[in-house]
């Protein structure tokens, strides 16, 4: 309990001391989403006591064990898929979570927009961008992204507010911050989720929104 606790603020005090030193001061200060797949459960209700919010989930339905229940006593909560979402597991995704993060392709933008109506409980959508151009790697080429976030907006009526990108592991992640951050300028989008354990310094130095921690709140995972 008290590692996390520990983590919990010594994250957001760093947080809140990059953020005031960068040129985005005047914004918000980012979110510190808490990623917690994989985690045992036991970390995820100390994080909660701990005063947590925000989570990030890979699985849709690893998700849905987790927080079914944990919802009816945290009400305040704000989930967000953060993994690849398949077109069958859409509507199931749409009543669970705040916010999906990984649009990463027509047919699953197309899938979302002929399931979404007043009562869906997601509100807010990001773009996956590959900024990197892996293979392996689910995301928008970065040289068709404004083509795709117009097509969303204006063709099939979504709320997208922001992009989502995940570096290389063997590059820079500065040049990836500050390409997803010009895509999203180009297309007056607010929110910028990038930066993970290793690099969420350097994220926040280029203007992230949210930031999402695993390793550096919960500990190495046992699986």
């Amino acid at each position: 309990m008290e590692d996390i606790k520990k983590n919990i603020e010594y994250l957001l005090s760093n947080i809140q001391t990059l953020h005031k030193k960068s040129f985005f001061s005047v914004n918000k200060v980012p979110k510190l989403v808490a990623v917690s797949k994989k985690q045992e459960d036991y970390k995820i209700d100390m994080a909660l006591e701990c005063g947590q919010k925000f989570f990030g989930e890979n699985r849709v339905q690893e998700a849905i064990n987790r927080w079914q229940k944990r919802l009816e006593t945290y009400k305040d909560l704000e989930l967000r898929l953060i993994g690849p979402l398949q077109t069958n597991k859409v509507k199931q995704t749409l009543n669970l979570f705040d916010v999906i993060e990984t649009i990463d392709r027509e047919r699953i933008a197309i899938e979302i927009s002929k399931n979404l109506h007043e009562k869906t409980k997601t509100k807010s959508f990001y773009i996956q961008v590959n900024t990197g151009n892996e293979p392996q790697k689910s995301g928008i080429h970065p040289l068709e992204a404004d083509t795709f976030i117009k097509y969303c907006i204006n063709d099939l009526n979504l709320p997208i507010v922001g992009l989502m990108c995940i570096p290389p592991v063997s590059e820079e992640p500065a040049m990836h911050f500050v390409l997803l951050q010009k895509i999203a300028n180009r297309n007056n989008l607010s929110e910028l989720s990038m930066g993970m354990s290793s690099d969420y310094e350097d994220a926040i130095k280029f203007g992230a929104t949210s930031v999402r921690i695993g390793s550096l709140l919960f500990g190495e995972r046992q699986v």
